[in-house]
């Protein structure tokens, strides 16, 4: 068999054994849920938050609303995951208000924003814009119940 064809044929075999699309992506995710449970661990087992009430559910909300927004899977949440994440709590911001946002809560190190810098954040002192946020979001969603079913007919004499 020439060289050519034996490389081919062997590049096709490790093709067929990786897997590809739904099965890839689960793989990705659980792979990412191991790594961020683990961190979640160090929090949990961290002296400076021994006194938080509800660490282990507050922890378990934080990774999910985290990997929610992490759109590629790589344990940072970067400026375009940032900008669908405040479209979609309803608080659009611009590019730059972003920017800072990251800034604030990476301390200028970084342009994403780690799970560590994300928990950190949420169980701090200091109230970030991006904490703001995350934490009136659950709570707007709860106090106003979006209504269902058709609107109701009105007539004239009801008008203001």
């Amino acid at each position: 068999m020439s060289l050519a064809l034996s490389n081919r044929f062997q590049a096709s075999r490790a093709a067929s054994l990786s897997p590809a699309g739904g099965k890839a992506f689960g793989l990705l995710k659980a792979r990412q849920e191991r790594r961020l449970a683990e961190i979640n661990r160090e929090f949990l087992c961290d002296q400076k938050y021994s006194d938080e009430e509800n660490l282990p559910e507050k922890l378990a909300a934080f990774k999910e609303k985290y990997m929610e927004f992490d759109l590629n899977n790589e344990g940072e949440i970067d400026l375009m995951s940032l900008k669908r994440m405040m479209e979609k709590l309803g608080v659009p911001k611009t590019h730059l208000e972003m920017k800072k946002m990251i800034s604030e809560v990476t301390g200028g190190v970084s342009d994403t924003i780690s799970y560590r810098d994300f928990v950190n954040m949420m169980l701090g002192k200091r109230s970030a814009v991006l904490k703001l946020v995350m934490m009136f979001e659950g709570k707007a969603n709860e106090s106003s119940p979006k209504p269902v079913g058709p609107p109701p007919e009105r007539d004239i004499a009801s008008l203001p």
